[in-house]
């Protein structure tokens, strides 16, 4: 197993995303990757999609709050963006460079999520199957990546570190995480 647990920064200072922290631990076991989210701070200043009944996948999720992945084959322009909603809803998109090509995963029906709410904390843990993009001797780069959307229409953009004058996920220059063979 390779683990790392890193802090999350927003990329502009405001007041709005001053009052909140966001940590990430990140495992990769032997075909699967494991993602916990721990966001603390005064949720009721934050828009939360209430839980899905049925969770499934779903576009657009980065438009309100949501928690995100980019994975990628080291070196490799090709990569995966993975979203995650407070609501449990989910989508894998597989992209074939820099904000090219994008289009639904189909080789994931499904992921596995839990999604805790308590007072001021919201812990969001993902599960994720590798075996169909990566092998077992592949090493990966990765970012880990949320969008919280505060009361009052604003979003702020969460990352390990911003590497350019906009808030881009996207940009591999944000991968900084590198996975080893567990």
């Amino acid at each position: 197993m390779s683990r790392q647990h890193r802090s999350l920064h927003p990329f502009e200072a405001s007041a709005d995303a001053e009052a909140f922290s966001l940590e990430a631990w990140i495992s990769r076991f032997p075909g699967r990757l494991q993602i916990r989210y721990r966001l603390a701070g005064p949720m009721d200043q934050l828009v939360l999609p209430p839980p899905a009944g049925q969770p499934r996948r779903r576009d657009q999720l980065w438009q309100s709050t949501c928690f995100e992945a980019f994975v990628a084959h080291a070196g490799q322009p090709a990569y995966w963006e993975v979203n995650l909603s407070p609501s449990g809803d989910w989508n894998v998109y597989r992209l074939a460079g820099y904000r090219a090509g994008l289009e639904a995963e189909t080789g994931c029906r499904s992921v596995v999520s839990e999604v805790k709410r308590q007072p001021g904390l919201l812990s969001v843990d993902l599960s994720l199957d590798l075996a169909p993009w990566f092998g077992e001797a592949q090493a990966l780069d990765m970012a880990v990546t949320a969008v919280l959307e505060h009361k009052g229409e604003t979003l702020s953009y969460w990352a390990l570190a911003h590497a350019g004058p906009e808030a881009d996920f996207h940009d591999r220059r944000g991968f900084l995480l590198q996975l080893q063979v567990p």
